[in-house]
């Protein structure tokens, strides 16, 4: 393995981490809102971050690992089962519209993540629960997503270029 993969492997080991740890630390804070599901997502800068200096494959690698490995620290299967819709869809639609923007817009792309991501999970629930009634938390949902998609997205648009200096100062993967 050249030194070049073996860098850019630690790199996703590490942003592994940085967003288990990330999600174990968002589960033990309460809910802003009395809305279920509505939590600020913070481990979607990983996934962002990732997608955007290492690709889409290597950030789906990323968000698969963490979502395995939090359903283990969790403990539950419904854990797993929302948090892969969530972040699947999620995924999937930052990963089409990446590259529609520059990075000072990835906000944008954060905000349309964050409301697949709650799109994918309240249809998960639909599913799970066989209540079409929960669609009523949609407006809610919509609504909690663009705010916290919009900070997670500017959260990311600062890591990003950090990052990259700190790259360029080692000399590159």
């Amino acid at each position: 393995m050249t030194t070049v993969k073996t860098r850019k492997l630690v790199f996703m080991a590490l942003l592994t981490a940085i967003s288990l740890v990330i999600w174990v630390i968002e589960a033990q804070i309460p809910a802003p809102v009395p809305v279920p599901g509505v939590k600020l997502g913070l481990a979607s800068v990983v996934t962002l971050t990732a997608m955007a200096l290492l690709g889409r494959r290597e950030a789906l690698a990323i968000l698969l690992m963490r979502v395995f490995l939090a359903s283990v620290f969790a403990g539950s299967f419904s854990a797993i089962l929302f948090s892969l819709a969530g972040g699947a869809l999620s995924w999937a639609v930052m990963a089409a519209v990446l590259g529609l923007f520059d990075e000072k817009q990835i906000w944008v792309v954060s905000v349309l993540g964050a409301v697949a991501h709650n799109a994918g999970q309240l249809l998960a629930a639909m599913a799970v629960t066989k209540t079409a009634a929960l669609i009523a938390y949609a407006p809610a949902l919509l609504c909690a997503a663009i705010i916290t998609g919009a900070f997670t997205g500017a959260a990311a648009a600062a890591l990003i270029p950090a990052l990259r200096r700190l790259n360029d100062r080692r000399g590159g993967q």
